[in-house]
């Protein structure tokens, strides 16, 4: 599948209705979901592979990676209304995706990759290190979208767990107005996208 046509699809994906602001429920981009995905197809990290979408919203990445020819994919989300849409886009496109309502803390066994868009800590302070340690924890390879201006802690972080960062690239996020306390119909905010390699035990 080209990048232009796993990028149609993923935008054809219905969105969460009511994202919940204490959460953080803020979309992955299609264009982005699709490069990113199509990066970590292409370093290997998705054929045959079994995957994790951590906090999946609306699947979005969870389905690029089936798509791209993962052999598993589970997406996890503590939000049940997320898990009803992403059910239902994963079965619009034909992406053989399991999904859950699971606390991030729940998730056990092994992966090969997680693939997530965690919570920025925008809302509750460090709310993204849950996401960051399960992952450095059950997973060989971890690509995770941070905000830009978090960057440093997020770096070491990953790096005091033994995570070795091979791969960063910056985007910015369109964010619409979605929560009452938003100003702005849309606000771009910087975001880097890591991949990490978790320290081989």
């Amino acid at each position: 599948m080209k990048k232009v046509q796993l990028e149609r699809i993923l935008q054809s994906l219905e969105a969460v209705p009511a994202p919940r602001p204490e959460i953080e429920q803020y979309p992955t981009p299609a264009g982005i979901a699709a490069e990113v995905a199509y990066i970590a197809h292409g370093k290997g990290d998705l054929d045959s592979r079994r995957v994790l979408d951590a906090g999946c919203g609306n699947g979005v990445l969870a389905i690029a990676a089936r798509l791209l020819g993962a052999s598993q994919v589970l997406g996890v989300d503590v939000d049940p209304e997320a898990i009803r849409v992403a059910e239902y886009n994963g079965r619009k496109v034909k992406a053989a995706v399991e999904w859950r309502v699971a606390d991030i803390a729940a998730v056990q066994g092994r992966f090969d990759t997680v693939l997530m868009n965690p919570p920025f800590g925008s809302q509750t302070r460090h709310a993204d290190l849950p996401f960051i340690d399960k992952a450095l924890s059950v997973a060989g390879v971890v690509y995770s979208f941070h905000n830009g201006a978090t960057e440093d802690f997020v770096r070491r972080r990953m790096e005091s767990l033994g995570g070795r960062i091979t791969d960063r690239l910056a985007y910015e996020f369109p964010l619409s107005r979605a929560f009452g306390f938003h100003r702005e119909d849309v606000r771009r905010v910087p975001v880097v996208l890591l991949r990490t390699e978790a320290a081989k035990g």
